[in-house]
């Protein structure tokens, strides 16, 4: 990532400049060199913290509130972690620093530090 990474604006419910929405941008928490890819949505109603040194891949979902099963909770990403493209993190969910989530991944549970998980629901390989 380059050198010069400036942190993007955010706007409520508001596509950035690099083709994401974030709903509750007051509630969100970012780093420095993150990346997120085109066309992900992030809902951080009851906060989402993404750490240093995060790849997150387009078409992602990070949800912290689910209107589904009404679960609800922070997410956190940890440092250096990536988020294969297509996949969708559910609330209350912790992603441990150094992590790798596969692409096209469903995660509800906690991933631990320096892991890679992949699939539906997304399980430890």
């Amino acid at each position: 990532m380059s050198k010069e990474w400036k942190k993007p604006l955010h706007e409520h419910k508001k596509m950035t400049k690099y083709n994401y929405v974030i709903d509750y941008p007051e509630k969100f928490n970012m780093g420095i060199n993150i990346d997120i890819g085109a066309f992900s949505y992030i809902n951080a109603e009851y906060g989402v913290i993404i750490e240093d040194n995060v790849q997150i891949g387009s078409h992602c979902s990070i949800y912290s509130n689910s209107t589904i099963d009404n679960k609800k909770g922070q997410v956190t990403i940890g440092k250096n972690c990536k988020i294969g493209s297509h996949s969708t993190i559910m609330p209350n969910i912790r992603i441990g620093k150094n992590s790798i989530v596969g692409a096209y991944s469903f995660v509800t549970e906690n991933v631990p530090d320096n892991e890679f998980w992949v699939g539906i629901p997304a399980k430890k390989k």
